[in-house]
């Protein structure tokens, strides 16, 4: 399997993220431009260029029309993807952290960090059909965990809203009444910051990473653990594949421990586990420094993955892959 090497970004990786057709890939970076590539060659398309801080996460719209963008520069602006224009600004008091367009795209919802002695919050807004009629208020706003919330996404029917972050808790809130419906666990739950968050592809369970070493398949619904997948180091990133019952997941050491260590014992490597048996199935090696962002195709025949390198790898897989036997 031969990457394809994608150099686009001077920065660290934060996010990647595909369209529904899985025609385009999109990167998010430290260096203020977001990027969309093709997904199949890697050629990169155009840049996203407007934002005067590191860009934390990006969303894309089921038809690809629209990019929403979150960046330290304490807003979150809407993009059109064709054009690459600005089509509107989100503007907060604290530096933007996550952002998931709802099933429909006609709400959007954005998280921004602790800043300032602000706590940080979960702010649901109305996507307007047509850029002229946008506007910035928003429908709904939730305070109250500690810490920063590292990932909201919405749950089945966007009736309710997920979120997880630095205090190690997920969250379930209801999406219209802003009513917290369920916590994990501290038993069962994550021990350290949540880093990342993916849903499968039917919605039904998802996917959480953190600093604890361990991944987490979670009922959506239930807020029920699943699956709990050990690794020896901490975990930055995840995807699911939505073809087979695969789980990958991403990480390294610290960036400021890097330096000091063997490249070789950093183990920068996306790990492939299988999502039943929880045992570790393979890995792709190739980045230098920790891996920040993963993505799976939504054809389940290719990944992508950004690091701390700059560098995002895009991976086909190859035609063993699909008759993996375990």
């Amino acid at each position: 399997m031969r990457p394809i090497l994608m150099k686009g970004h001077e920065r660290p990786l934060t996010f990647l993220k595909y369209n529904r057709d899985g025609d385009l890939l999109f990167s998010c970076a430290k260096d203020h431009n977001p990027t969309v590539w093709f997904a199949d060659n890697g050629e990169r398309l155009g840049t996203y260029r407007g934002h005067n801080g590191a860009v934390w996460c990006c969303d894309v719209s089921r038809d690809s029309s629209l990019l929403i963008t979150g960046s330290a520069d304490q807003s979150a602006k809407l993009w059109s993807v064709q054009t690459g224009s600005p089509l509107f600004t989100f503007n907060f008091e604290s530096p933007t952290r996550s952002v998931d367009f709802s099933v429909g795209d006609k709400l959007a919802v954005i998280t921004t960090d602790p800043f300032m002695g602000s706590s940080s919050a979960i702010h649901v807004k109305r996507i307007a059909q047509d850029p002229n009629d946008q506007d910035a208020e928003s429908v709904l706003v939730l305070k109250g965990p500690q810490g920063r919330i590292n990932r909201a996404v919405w749950g089945p029917l966007n009736r309710t809203i997920i979120s997880a972050g630095e205090d190690s808790v997920i969250r379930i809130w209801d999406s219209e009444t802003g009513k917290l419906l369920k916590e994990s666990e501290k038993e069962i739950g994550h021990k350290k910051a949540i880093t990342s968050l993916a849903k499968s592809i039917d919605g039904s369970h998802f996917l959480t990473g953190s600093l604890d070493k361990s991944a987490k398949l979670w009922d959506t619904r239930t807020l029920t653990l699943l699956k709990t997948y050990a690794t020896e180091r901490p975990v930055n990133a995840v995807t699911m594949s939505p073809l087979l019952d695969h789980v990958v997941l991403g990480g390294g050491q610290d960036a400021s421990s890097v330096t000091t260590t063997d490249h070789r014992a950093g183990k920068f490597e996306a790990k492939f586990y299988d999502k039943i048996l929880q045992e570790e199935i393979g890995g792709v090696k190739g980045h230098f420094g920790p891996i920040n962002a993963l993505a799976f195709n939504p054809d389940g025949r290719s990944f992508a993955s950004g690091g701390e390198d700059g560098y995002v790898r895009l991976h086909h897989m190859d035609a063993d892959y699909f008759n993996i036997k375990l």
